[in-house]
């Protein structure tokens, strides 16, 4: 007979931690008497991060004494007290290898239904003063997992706990656990996963990207963990020369440049909507430069297009713009990046604003060419036609298509531009503009251009009843942090780590426009980054989640401690990396 041996809870608390102050809710502890079980926690408990624990789906977790006891014999610890792994049930029997997602049990006046297992965290560390614990409760299968409330009623300790139904495909806690978190991912598993109309919209979320992951050839990395794992492998290692064949001015601030093999062969073919970084060396004593530029022309040409905006005090692009000339040799990483048309034969809107438009202009070559028959709208933004960049390509292909729709807005038209022969409207390209053109669902989508352009179209493509899975945005510049329960700082730039300056190699990161040398006083890359506030994702520190993985556009690192699963080739895991060589990162 299972038993459930003690109710724990706790409000969120903010603790000390590395020089930040985390908000959480992992102290639990037991309490006396009954409790009320409800749709999205007990009594008097609370979460401090509801993007990874908490809501309907994860009102409760469980932990049972039998993981207590094997980790008391693994850590030689024996001062553990209930709640002791930020559980809210701690249960005597429900093993991760017996309970089934889906199975529903009674506690005493409840219902509950198991969901998926618990979310990997560096908050179970935190409070068992265990940094790995993360990644021990995976790779040892004892992770615990997560009830939802069906029914609403009193509990309390001592309650029995009794077995109502097996989910179906029968398919246990652990294993569940482990087709995600595990090396391996056996299509056969990812499919029986999805036919439990219990598990967690999350987890389905990822187990079918993994399966769809597979269905496109396998790429390698875990793509249900990190959308990064999708990329391709690269089509070379590090940085080769390419020949700057020709530069063309586009408008007045918007210069292109095609880039071709020395030996005059084709270069390996982009997908559609994909960047390559280039790295440019201005003169003795000055730093090298890398920039991240979309491929603006069509997928599988013999050249790549990169098209650059001037920006006033530009490093990059105006040493591109004044001293780059056709027959000069620049450095250039080979393509990437997992913002790339998908396939399907549904309705593609296409939204860019501003230099925004060149992947989005890589794709409508693709369709162009491949999928002439498939809806497509375009939808852009510009100040004029003088500075609408690659404009008439645009309007050349969008009459290739049999099937496709343009909404070109203006903000500032000249007097000489022409409506209905450059642009549709006045006015900028807003979630107004879009929620009255009637694009069709279901869809996909792809927004390139300011971050607040996309946030905003975005989220009126959502409102609009668009899949969020569907709509894809891709940034130049660094990305949003990812630091659960700490509060991101927005001020401030990013900087050389406080201190001597280190003798080791020579990190780069490319986006954040800094290089520093590594130190063996930094564990991991992941604190390196931190140390200089450049903008980084994490969720364990310790090689499981794939939240840090990152693009390593060149270098070689070494893991302590190894990843519980590798990340993609020519990707790196953040939180364990240690770089053995130069190094640059999209980060």
């Amino acid at each position: 007979m299972s038993e459930l041996l003690a109710v724990c809870v706790g409000l969120p608390r903010e603790v000390a931690w590395r020089g930040s102050t985390v908000r959480t809710g992992v102290w639990k502890e037991a309490v006396d008497g009954p409790r009320m079980a409800r749709h999205l926690n007990i009594d008097g408990d609370g979460q401090g991060d509801l993007a990874g624990h908490g809501g309907e789906q994860r009102a409760v977790l469980v932990y049972q004494i039998d993981s207590y006891r094997y980790w008391e014999r693994v850590l030689g610890r024996h001062n553990f007290v209930y709640g002791q792994f930020g559980e809210n049930f701690t249960v005597d029997g429900l093993a991760d290898d017996e309970v089934c997602i889906g199975d529903r049990y009674q506690i005493g006046a409840a219902v509950f239904e198991v969901t998926q297992p618990r979310v990997t965290c560096y908050r179970v560390g935190l409070r068992m003063n265990e940094p790995a614990m993360a990644a021990l409760m995976v790779s040892h299968r004892r992770p615990g997992f997560y009830l939802r409330v069906v029914t609403e009623g009193l509990v309390q300790a001592g309650d029995e706990i009794t077995l109502l139904g097996r989910g179906p495909e029968a398919m246990t806690v652990a294993e569940i656990d482990a087709v995600l978190y595990l090396p391996g991912h056996p299509r056969s598993q990812l499919a029986r996963a999805l036919r439990i109309p219990a598990l967690s919209p999350g987890w389905q979320a990822s187990m079918r990207a993994m399966l769809d992951q597979g269905d496109a050839g396998g790429r390698g990395g875990n793509v249900g963990l990190n959308e990064a794992s999708g990329n391709p492998p690269p089509a070379w290692k590090g940085f080769r020369p390419l020949l700057v064949a020709r530069k063309t001015a586009e408008t007045p601030t918007v210069t292109s440049l095609w880039l071709a093999a020395e030996d005059g062969t084709a270069l390996p073919a982009a997908q559609p909507g994909q960047f390559v970084a280039v790295r440019l060396h201005p003169g003795a004593g000055n730093p090298a430069i890398i920039r991240s530029y979309s491929l603006s022309a069509q997928p599988g040409a013999n050249e790549y297009r990169i098209s650059v905006k001037l920006e006033p005090g530009g490093a990059a692009g105006n040493y591109l713009n004044d001293h780059l000339q056709a027959g000069d040799t620049v450095e250039v990483a080979a393509p990437r990046g997992t913002f790339t048309l998908r396939a399907g034969d549904s309705p593609v809107i296409l939204i860019s604003a501003g230099i925004g438009v060149t992947p989005v202009l890589a794709m409508l070559y693709d369709l162009a060419a491949l999928q002439p028959d498939r809806e497509v709208w375009w939808l852009h933004g510009a100040r004029n036609r003088a500075q609408d960049a690659l404009a008439e390509e645009a309007q050349n292909l969008l009459r290739q298509l049999k099937s496709g729709h343009a909404c070109i807005c203006y903000s500032r038209p000249d007097p000489g531009d022409q409506p209905g022969r450059w642009y549709t409207r006045s006015g900028r390209l807003t979630a107004e503009v879009v929620a009255g053109l009637g694009i069709p669902r279901p869809a996909d989508a792809y927004l390139c251009g300011p971050a607040a352009f996309m946030a905003e179209l975005g989220a009126a493509l959502i409102g609009l009843g668009f899949e969020p899975s569907r709509v894809h945005t891709e940034t130049f510049g660094a990305v949003t942090a990812i630091t659960p329960g700490i509060e991101t700082r927005t001020e401030g730039s990013v900087h050389p780590p406080p201190g001597p300056p280190g003798h080791g190699p020579a990190v780069s990161f490319a986006r954040s426009s800094l290089t520093v040398n590594w130190d063996r006083d930094y564990g991991a890359l992941l604190e390196l980054a931190e140390a200089c506030d450049v903008p980084t994702r994490w969720s364990c520190r310790t090689g499981v989640c794939h939240t840090c993985e990152t693009v390593m556009l060149s270098g070689a690192v070494t893991y302590a401690p190894e990843p519980v699963d590798a990340p993609a080739e020519g990707n790196v895991l953040l939180c364990c990396a240690q770089p053995t060589d130069d190094i640059v990162l999209d980060l």
